[in-house]
C-alpha cells in the first residue's frame, strides 16, 4: 500500500462523509471526483473502484447509527415509551414503507443502472435534475402551512409519497436525500422533520447495498486492496459524524434552493470544462 493509493482513498472518505446526506449525491460526486480525477480503477481495478463507492458508506451508516441511536433504540423497541410519545413516536413500520419502492426497483434495475447510468455525463443531468425538484420543492412549502414539524408526527400517507420519490435517486447523481427530503417538504413536513426520516432510512437502504456488493465482489477484498478500503472507511465515518450534526442544525435555516444552486454550478463547471 503506498501513499498515493492512501491518498486516494481517504480523499474518496472524504467526499462521501462530506456529501452522503447533503442533498447533493455522494455518488455522484464520487464518480466526478474519482473518474476525472483520481481514477481509484488504475489502481485495483474497476470492479474493485466501484466496490470501493458503496461499501464505504458503512463509515456514514455507522456515523448516522451512532447521531440517531435514541431513534434506532425507540424503533426496535429497546427504549421504555412514555405516556407523551405512544401516539406520536415514528414508528418501524413507517419507514418499512418509506424504503420497499426503492428497495423493489433497485433489485429489479441493479444491472441496468450499474451498466448505463455510472458516469459522468448522465451525473451532470441528473444533478440538474435534481435541483429543479429541490427548488420547486421549497417553492410549494412557502404556499403551504407545515402539518409536521417532528419525524414524529410523520403519516404513512406522507411516508410512502417519500418512498416513492426515493425511486428516483436510483439515477445516480440525482441524490436520494435530495428527492427525500423535496417530498417531505412538498408534504407539509419542515426541512429538519424530512432530513430526520431520510436520515432515519438511509440506515437500512444504505447496509442494505453495501452488504451486497460485499457478497458480490467478497473475492476483490485481497489483502493488497484492504487497506484502501479501511482508510476509505474511516475517513467517510470522521466527516460524516461531523457533516451530519452541522447540516441538521443548518437546514430549516437555509432549506434546500442553495444546495440546488450549487448542483447547476457544479453540472456546469463539469460540462463545459470537462466533457
Amino acid at each position: 500500500m503506498n501513499l498515493w493509493e492512501i491518498f486516494v482513498a481517504v480523499v474518496l472518505g472524504i467526499v462521501e462523509g462530506l456529501t452522503e446526506f447533503a442533498p447533493v449525491s455522494s455518488t455522484g460526486h464520487m464518480i466526478i471526483f474519482d473518474d476525472l480525477l483520481l481514477n481509484s480503477k488504475d489502481l485495483f481495478g474497476q470492479q474493485v473502484a466501484n466496490t470501493f463507492k458503496i461499501v464505504i458508506q458503512l463509515g456514514s451508516i455507522l456515523a448516522v447509527v451512532i447521531v440517531f441511536r435514541e431513534r434506532f433504540l425507540s424503533l426496535l423497541g429497546l427504549k421504555k415509551e412514555t405516556a407523551e410519545t405512544k401516539h406520536t413516536k415514528l414508528k418501524l413500520s413507517q419507514v418499512i414503507i418509506g424504503l420497499l419502492p426503492a428497495v423493489t426497483l433497485g433489485l429489479l434495475f441493479e444491472d441496468i443502472i450499474d451498466t448505463y447510468l455510472f458516469n459522468v455525463e448522465y451525473v451532470v443531468y441528473s444533478l440538474v435534475a435534481g435541483a429543479i425538484l429541490m427548488i420547486v420543492a421549497d417553492f410549494v412549502q412557502k404556499k403551504r402551512q407545515i402539518t409536521t414539524d417532528s419525524v414524529d408526527q410523520i403519516t404513512y400517507k406522507q411516508a410512502i409519497i417519500i418512498g416513492l420519490f426515493q425511486c428516483i435517486s436510483l439515477w445516480p447523481g440525482f441524490s436520494r436525500s435530495g428527492s427525500t427530503m423535496s417530498a417531505g417538504v412538498m408534504v407539509g413536513m419542515s426541512h429538519r422533520a424530512a432530513s430526520d426520516f431520510t436520515f432515519i432510512m438511509a440506515v437500512p437502504i444504505m447496509a442494505g447495498a453495501s452488504g451486497l456488493s460485499l457478497l458480490k465482489n467478497w473475492e476483490f477484498f485481497t489483502l493488497d486492496a484492504l487497506p484502501f478500503f479501511i482508510a476509505g472507511f474511516i475517513s467517510a465515518f470522521i466527516v460524516a459524524l461531523v457533516s451530519i450534526r452541522f447540516f441538521l442544525a443548518l437546514i430549516n435555516k437555509i432549506k434546500l434552493v442553495p444546495f440546488a444552486i450549487y448542483r447547476i454550478v457544479l453540472a456546469a463547471v463539469i460540462y463545459f470544462v470537462f466533457l
